[in-house]
């Protein structure tokens, strides 16, 4: 059953999202140094209302908010409708605050101008309201980082009921481009924020819950398949100078998604995945679900004609 503060938190945003949306409440950021009204769409991202910047759409970098089109994101004992009730509380958050952001101007792959927002960042972290991001290998904005493991200590906002060891954010069908030999799914540490892809060639149906799987394996038989994939002569160049808890993350990566970690450079992939695959692991394991997402394409989340599970 849904806590009673979050359901209250849910039905207040709903009732008002049509009018507040229609009037599009202006927050106060300083951009670049100078106060620019901005409306919030979400937690994580905001369009310029006035200004040289007037309607430029901004992508705010190192965080995440979960997403807002429906209840999509689901982990330990949550239900995906309380999950959704923090995402809305996000975006409150955000347009409550008065925040300073700063930009080269460069532009995310949807064309969206990218902020850092570290204020912001740090407070929508500490709340348990986002959770830190990097795009790359590379771990997170420290003082973000150091916000986030308070903010799981005390269990606060999405960590309140599980803590994921890594957050799926986005999924990818293979039939969302025809062009293409696989599509992939974004995984994103909950302990440093860096990102993994994870590659597939999945076909999802509308509504389809994907989960990331928690795989539990003792150190012992973690140690042996270590121990058998540095014996492989091809891969010694490769990890040469890699640490143990590196080889073992990437180890790792491989039972859970059967894709090569994001840290192996890509023209060693190939040799990567022939000697990951070739690793004796049955019944080393066991697979739990972690960190699920309802699948629904782009083009339905939103509107009159939106997926039935978003209603």
């Amino acid at each position: 059953m849904m806590p009673k503060a979050l359901l209250v938190c849910l039905t207040f945003f709903l009732m008002n999202a049509g009018s507040a949306a229609a009037k599009e409440p202006a927050s106060q950021v300083f951009l670049n140094g100078v106060p620019t009204p901005v409306f919030f769409n979400d937690g994580d991202s905001f369009r310029v209302l006035e200004g040289p910047l007037k309607g430029t759409k901004a992508r705010l970098a190192g965080f995440n908010t979960l997403e807002s089109y429906g209840p999509v994101h689901q982990w330990g004992t949550w239900h995906a409708k309380e999950l959704y009730a923090i995402a809305k509380m996000a975006t409150l958050n955000a347009r409550r605050g008065v925040w300073n952001c700063s930009s080269e101007m460069e532009k995310d792959t949807y064309g969206r101008v990218l902020f850092d927002c570290l204020d912001l960042a740090e407070d929508q972290i500490r709340k348990g309201l986002a959770h830190v991001m990097s795009v790359t290998t590379d771990p997170g904005h420290p003082r973000l980082v150091a916000a986030q493991k308070d903010a799981i200590e005390n269990r606060a906002g999405m960590w309140a009921h599980g803590v994921p060891e890594f957050v799926l954010t986005s999924l990818h069908s293979i039939d969302e481009r025809s062009n293409r030999a696989y599509a992939y799914n974004r995984l994103v540490s909950s302990i440093d924020g860096h990102s993994e892809k994870w590659m597939h060639k999945n076909k999802y149906t509308e509504c389809q819950v994907v989960c990331e799987q928690n795989i539990e394996i003792t150190d012992a038989d973690l140690a042996q398949l270590r121990k058998t994939l540095l014996r492989d002569v091809n891969v010694k160049p490769i990890l040469g100078g890699t640490s143990a808890q590196e080889v073992d993350h990437i180890i790792r990566m491989w039972l859970k998604t059967q894709t090569v970690a994001a840290i192996i450079e890509k023209r060693n992939i190939g040799v990567m995945k022939k000697a990951l695959a070739a690793l004796k692991s049955d019944g080393m394991t066991t697979a739990s679900d972690g960190s699920c997402v309802v699948y629904v394409d782009f083009k339905r989340r939103f509107g009159g004609d939106k997926a039935k599970c978003l209603k």
